[in-house]
């Protein structure tokens, strides 16, 4: 009997790879690694968290926290590798277009490794809309709608 079943490569992608997708580069990038990539659709990746970041000096020296502005743009940088790793879009930069419900629960700290979950739930044209969230383990960190704009 034939399997009927139609079975989906996982797109996942390395930091050279992630490179090739999206502009950012040290010491704005914040996806190490993209661990399933569903163009146009999701994509879920990676941010490893080490005392050795810049914005630690001062944020804070006596008890380091990842800023939340800063897991918001790695959040955003797989939303856009979601949206740009797609050839209608490859070689265009993704700008943000707005933040709604952005909500923060648990402090991010170094030794964490942050799960960033991106679901494309609106596109019309160049514009979408992105569902994300942050996870460290199973515990949410983060969550926020995020709009997007890409551009040239």
């Amino acid at each position: 009997m034939e399997d009927t079943l139609k079975t989906e490569k996982t797109i996942s992608l390395n930091i050279k790879e992630i490179q090739e997708i999206i502009p950012h580069r040290y010491p704005f990038l914040f996806v190490d690694s993209i661990e399933s990539l569903e163009p146009l659709k999701r994509a879920v990746g990676y941010k490893n968290v080490t005392m050795n970041e810049y914005f630690f000096q001062g944020h804070f020296p006596q008890e380091p926290v990842l800023p939340g502005v800063i897991i918001i743009e790695a959040l955003a940088q797989v939303g856009a590798i979601a949206l740009l790793y797609d050839e209608k879009f490859r070689g265009k930069i993704a700008y943000f277009g707005g933040i709604k419900n952005a909500r923060f629960r648990e402090k991010v700290v170094p030794g964490d490794r942050l799960r960033l979950e991106v679901e494309i739930i609106k596109m019309k044209g160049p514009m979408g809309i992105g569902q994300a969230t942050a996870k460290v383990g199973d515990k949410v960190v983060c969550q926020a709608e995020l709009t997007f704009a890409v551009g040239v």
